[in-house]
């Protein structure tokens, strides 16, 4: 096959300079694209400047979702989805390793030349460093989710002057839209997109904020996730897993420690990636795993006989706990220790599983990111916030004011 060669247009733009304002301005999710000689295409293709994810779902995916279809409205054009675990789990992996281990495969087998992943920094395990890997050890390397603001495609640059033709990424959301929309100006036979779930992100200071307000050990923490029992999970460096109840968070402080990209966003469940795999839909100890196209089958195929799989499932009904929790957020409502780990436990016994758990996080989500948009950039509103996201945050009464 021979490669598309490069637009040279791009190759005449100069980076942000550090410190500049970026296009998106306090919208920016800091993805990286600005750091590269894409920023030439950043008024089209940033998921802040402009929101695109049903043109580009087409160009991707072959479809754009089906707004009848009820499962596509939540999870995004998908051919199939499971849970599934490692049946041999990779040591110091967030999970069992799913992630890697499609990344490594597919470099053993001379399906990509690179995968673009995120180590941690040398001072920092909490620091994000984006890297082009072209060995098992520097994708290992990168195990372990970075809970903050990462400019993964800031190594897009490397990628073409490295005449890399065949390519894995591995990012979120905002990423990944900018992303497909560079693909065509990359020079690449083959690019690849494994994605995961991503909300809340924040900046070192307000990870710094969120782990002193929230953990007994801040300093030992090595991962945490909001997990489907309706607690935050710390990992320590001990091994320990220290478990906080959601209704325990202390709301006030912790509001403006989200980044407000995050807060503006509304693709939670990664739509324009090949192939997903997270945890929100899957039951506890599980991961979730969404298959979009064919090229995410591929991706997949790789590993399955490395897997323990089962079914999705849904039980439970999600709805007055998310009407609840609207004026809940909007009045910082913090619950004394004792109360919300009662809450907790109950929740965990009779509230929404599997699939309803992932609706539950999409729909509180979504509505605190509509009202975050249209009280801090109306003018934005109606062309920000995509289709299928207003059909979700119609289902629920909002405040007025």
């Amino acid at each position: 096959m021979t490669a598309v060669q490069p637009s040279p247009k791009h190759q005449k733009s100069k980076a942000l300079k550090p410190g500049s304002r970026p296009p998106a301005k306090e919208l920016c999710s800091e993805c990286g694209l600005c750091d590269t000689y894409y920023i030439h295409y950043v008024k089209e293709a940033c998921a802040f400047l402009n929101q695109q994810i049903a043109t580009l779902e087409e160009s991707a995916h072959g479809l754009s979702r089906n707004l009848e279809n009820p499962d596509e409205v939540y999870f995004g054009v998908h051919q199939q989805m499971m849970a599934a675990r490692k049946q041999d789990p990779i040591p110091g992996a967030q999970w069992t390793g799913i992630v890697s281990t499609i990344a490594c495969e597919m470099l053993d087998r001379g399906l990509v030349e690179g995968v673009v992943c995120v180590q941690n920094t040398p001072e920092d395990r909490f620091g994000p460093m984006p890297i082009l890997a072209r060995t098992k050890e520097e994708i290992l390397a990168a195990k372990v989710n970075k809970p903050t603001l990462s400019p993964n495609l800031s190594v897009l640059e490397q990628v073409e002057k490295s005449g890399m033709k065949r390519l894995l990424v591995i990012g979120v959301g905002c990423q990944i839209q900018a992303l497909r929309a560079v693909q065509k100006e990359m020079g690449l036979e083959k690019l690849y997109v494994l994605g995961t779930p991503c909300v809340d992100n924040v900046s070192r200071e307000g990870l710094q904020k969120f782990l002193e307000t929230t953990s007994k050990s801040p300093e030992t923490v090595v991962h945490y996730e909001f997990m489907q029992d309706f607690r935050i999970h710390f990992k320590h460096e001990d091994g320990s897993i220290e478990k906080v109840p959601f209704f325990g968070l202390n709301t006030k402080e912790l509001k403006d420690v989200f980044a407000p990209s995050c807060l503006s966003c509304f693709d939670y469940v990664n739509s324009l990636a090949d192939l997903v795999v997270g945890y929100m839909g899957a039951p506890f100890g599980w991961q979730w795993i969404v298959v979009r196209n064919q090229t995410g089958q591929e991706m997949l195929d790789l590993v399955t006989e490395q897997l323990e799989t089962q079914p999705v499932m849904s039980r439970g009904d999600r709805r007055a706990a998310v009407q609840q929790s609207i004026p809940a957020y909007e009045k910082g409502v913090t619950l004394p220790m004792w109360a919300a780990k009662l809450m907790g436990v109950a929740i965990e016994r009779i509230g929404p599983k599997g699939l309803e758990y992932a609706r539950f996080s999409i729909d509180s989500h979504f509505t605190r990111n509509y009202l975050y948009v249209k009280r801090n950039h109306p003018e934005k509103l109606e062309a920000h916030v995509p289709e299928f996201a207003k059909q979700i945050v119609s289902q629920y009464q909002l405040p007025e004011s």
